[in-house]
Order: structure tokens, then sequence, then C-alpha cells
């Protein structure tokens, strides 16, 4: 709970609750061995940055921002070798920090 906290704290104007934050086991490992912060790319993903996305993916991120009936989903290239992908389920209740090959 303390992390959800600071990684909210971070965020001046969320556009969506991210619900409860939880991070797979190669982000927790990867954030431990200080390879990765995430705290910037979930303040932009929590903004409505999407990242790396096509644009159409983008444009399906902002309707399900406004009508709250799909997940949102965000790609952000951290590293030439390492990938973040952040998705928020549609119901706006779990919000996940994983890595591509977990998914």
């Amino acid at each position: 709970m303390a992390k959800e906290a600071v990684f909210i704290s971070l965020v001046p104007q969320p556009r969506f609750s991210p619900g409860q934050m939880i991070v797979t086991r190669g982000i927790s490992d990867l954030i431990q061995r200080g390879r990765l912060n995430p705290s910037a790319y979930l303040r932009r993903h929590l903004s409505g940055d999407w990242g790396d996305l096509s644009d159409e993916d983008r444009r399906q991120n902002d309707l399900a921002l406004a009508s709250g009936e799909d997940r949102l989903f965000s790609s952000y290239q951290v590293a030439p070798d390492l990938t973040l992908w952040i998705v928020t389920e549609w119901d706006r209740s779990v919000t996940t920090l994983l890595l591509p090959s977990e998914y």
C-alpha cells in the first residue's frame, strides 16, 4: 500500500485511478537490481501518455479512457534491451507493470 501512495503522489493530475498496483517478478527483479525505476513511466501512464504505441493503439486507449469499458495499455522503451508494459484493467481495479515476455 505504501508503494501505491508513493507512485500516485508523483502524478499531479492523474486522468484515472490505477486501482491496486502490481509489479511482476521480472519488474521487481529489475527494480531491486537498480536497472529500473518505474515511477516516471507510471506517471506518464496515469497522465495519458501511452508511450511507444501506434496512432491506432493511442486512439483505442483514449476511447477506453473516455468510456471506461476497456483496458488501458502503455509501452515504454526504457533501454535498447528493456521494454516496460503497463496495463490498467477495464474497471480500473488493478494496474500491472510487466515485461513483454511475462504477458
